[in-house]
């Protein structure tokens, strides 16, 4: 039974038996415990591996052994004298053959490329480059745009920043492309751009033989002037550039001025008969569209023509105004287009809405029914309203001014009537104001 029984460790709890019993008859007793423990399962390898020194790591690069070997015990003691012996070795070696040096003016990781990221660089100064000039009159107009009502106090740096800019005849040029096509194509922006136009063309310093600011801007508007025959009956899209053409064109007559030697500035003639004409063509091919564009261009410039041709004695205005007439007969046109061609002839009929001086200082009541019309509205206590076109009007409006006087001089109790009350004085137009839209917001609320 003691034969039969082993005291090592593990013994007879190893689950890989030897397959031939004489192996063990064959040797002694410590011979069979050896082979025993040999043959187990080998050791689970743990989860993670302890660090590695830099003796060991050179050692495994050095002789291309893997991780597995260098653990075996068997071979621990040999691994650290040679990794000794072989990292001096290495070490001596990468002293001679290094090219660091300590007197270097700065430490650059041997990981890092210089190189490699040069595109990055060329994209950083490319973001932070100096503007162009498109780019820097795209800007303006884009402020002005969004803010036409800074035109007056922003007009003057940016003349300064065109006038550092543009030295050239070239860069004139482009300017005045840049300045016609943003003028053209941002909408609502025709009143803003010819007020600059017109500032442009006095304060610009620079003077080509070609031409100055104002000399090439008409030069640019007259090449578009001459497709107009072809505009009118082009696509919607070309109808639309057009149109916005011909309103910054309006705007242009009505603000650019030309100095004269004596006398106040005058109007650019030149564009007078150019408008006559750019009419007569959209009149021509009566589409909504051209109707649309004519009805504007009247409305904004109608009454400064009408002036100037009658001065001159000139039928323009009476030929087109006959031309509108015939096409409202024909009737082609839409309704809506239709009824906003007869409002155009009632406004020419009424002098384009304006009222005359003298007609104004000569109204009565006996000549003019609405001379009360813009009188205020009074009630009387028992709730009866009355007007300055009442007989007893005079009147009533005493004694309302009797009892203001009455109540103005009422002395202010907590003074013992020692100065009086003034109803005036008691809030200020900012407070007053404030006051009135609280009690404007105060009865919206109970309305709802």
């Amino acid at each position: 039974m003691n034969d039969n029984f082993d005291r090592a460790p593990g013994a007879g709890r190893s689950r890989n038996h030897p397959a031939d019993p004489g192996l063990l008859a064959a040797s002694g007793d410590g011979d069979a415990k050896t082979t025993l423990f040999n043959q187990r399962e080998p050791l689970r390898q743990p989860r993670t591996s302890p660090p590695f020194s830099e003796n060991n790591i050179s050692d495994m690069i050095g002789s291309g052994g893997d991780c597995k070997r260098q653990n075996k015990p068997q071979q621990s003691a040999n691994a650290n004298n040679a990794s000794v012996s072989r990292g001096s070795n290495d070490v001596d070696s990468l002293v001679k053959t290094s090219k660091l040096s300590a007197t270097a003016p700065e430490f650059v990781p041997s990981g890092n490329n210089l190189y490699e990221d040069s595109s990055s660089y060329d994209d950083y100064e490319s973001d932070y480059s100096e503007p162009s000039l498109a780019s820097t009159v795209t800007e303006f107009l884009a402020h002005l745009s969004s803010s036409p009502g800074s035109f007056e106090s922003d007009v003057e740096y940016i003349t300064s920043i065109f006038n550092s800019w543009v030295t050239t005849e070239e860069l004139l040029q482009e300017l005045v492309e840049l300045i016609y096509t943003e003028s053209t194509a941002i909408p609502n922006f025709a009143y803003t751009g010819a007020r600059l136009c017109n500032y442009l063309s006095h304060h610009l310093i620079v003077s080509p033989p070609s031409g100055n600011f104002r000399q090439l801007l008409l030069k640019r508007c007259r090449q578009q002037f001459e497709q107009r025959d072809a505009a009118v009956r082009g696509d919607p899209e070309i109808q639309k550039k057009f149109h916005s053409f011909v309103l910054f064109l309006g705007e242009l007559y009505l603000h650019l001025e030309i100095k004269s030697k004596n006398g106040p500035p005058n109007r650019a003639n030149v564009l007078l008969d150019a408008l006559k004409d750019l009419m007569k063509s959209l009149l021509s091919n009566p589409v909504d569209a051209n109707l649309i564009c004519a009805v504007k261009l009247l409305k904004l410039t109608g009454s400064v023509l009408d002036d100037t041709w009658k001065e001159s004695g000139k039928p323009h205005m009476e030929e087109i105004i006959q031309k509108i007439e015939k096409i409202l007969l024909d009737a082609t046109c839409s309704r809506d287009v239709r009824q906003m061609l007869l409002k155009l002839v009632e406004l020419r009929s009424s002098d384009w809405g304006r009222v005359r001086a003298s007609a104004a200082s000569n109204a009565t009541p006996e000549n003019d029914p609405n001379y009360f019309m813009n009188e205020p509205t009074f009630y009387t206590e028992d709730g009866t309203p009355f007007t300055a076109a009442d007989p007893e009007y005079a009147e009533k409006y005493q004694e309302i001014l009797d009892r203001q006087d009455y109540f103005h001089d009422t002395p202010d109790p907590g003074d013992n009537g020692n100065e009086e009350y003034d109803f005036d004085d008691e809030m200020d137009p900012e407070i007053e104001e404030a006051f009135e839209s609280f009690c404007l917001e105060s009865e919206r609320k109970r309305q709802q």
